[in-house]
């Protein structure tokens, strides 16, 4: 299948010999920590676990016609890896929750505005009613939205955001 570069938001997507769109790629990544979710800090977090809230968002994005697939890691470099290679694995768009690197990583934003791949912010706590040196993102100001504050909904709520964005690439 050829690959049909949309020059205006350089995204790419899959078209057939008879010209419909085929399933975008979708990749969510998690930051550190978020592999404890259920567990850490229920009254910031709360009690879903990540698996189940990634499960979730899969049947989301296959009944959409979509593919999800999704990283968790502690490791700064893994999710620069992951975000490097997402061009040549035919991402459509990313859901990010950075994890404390929200506050910390310069080279994963830079990673991010390299590969230029548009992006979702999601947090599950409102990182704005935080800490101070929680309330500055590194993401925020160069992702298409930022969803934060609704606990597991969030990524419920970039999920549909995602799918409202991809359909919008539709020739």
């Amino acid at each position: 299948m050829p690959i049909i570069h949309d020059l205006t938001h350089n995204r790419k997507k899959s078209v057939d010999v008879e010209g419909s769109i085929n399933m975008a790629e979708i990749l969510l990544l998690n930051g550190p920590n978020l592999n404890l979710l259920g567990s850490r800090e229920t009254n910031y977090y709360g009690t879903d676990s990540l698996s189940s809230i990634t499960e979730s968002l899969s049947i989301k994005a296959t009944k959409a016609g979509h593919n999800l697939t999704y990283l968790q890691s502690n490791a700064e470099h893994t999710l620069l890896e992951w975000i490097q290679t997402a061009p040549k694995k035919g991402t459509s768009l990313i859901i990010i929750n950075p994890g404390a690197f929200t506050h910390t990583s310069i080279a994963m934003r830079d990673a991010m505005i390299a590969v230029n791949i548009p992006f979702i912010e999601v947090h599950l706590s409102n990182i704005a009613s935080r800490e101070i040196f929680r309330k500055k993102s590194y993401f925020s100001d160069i992702a298409i939205g930022v969803i934060s504050g609704f606990g597991s909904l969030s990524y419920h709520v970039a999920m549909y955001a995602a799918i409202e964005e991809l359909s919008r690439l539709e020739i």
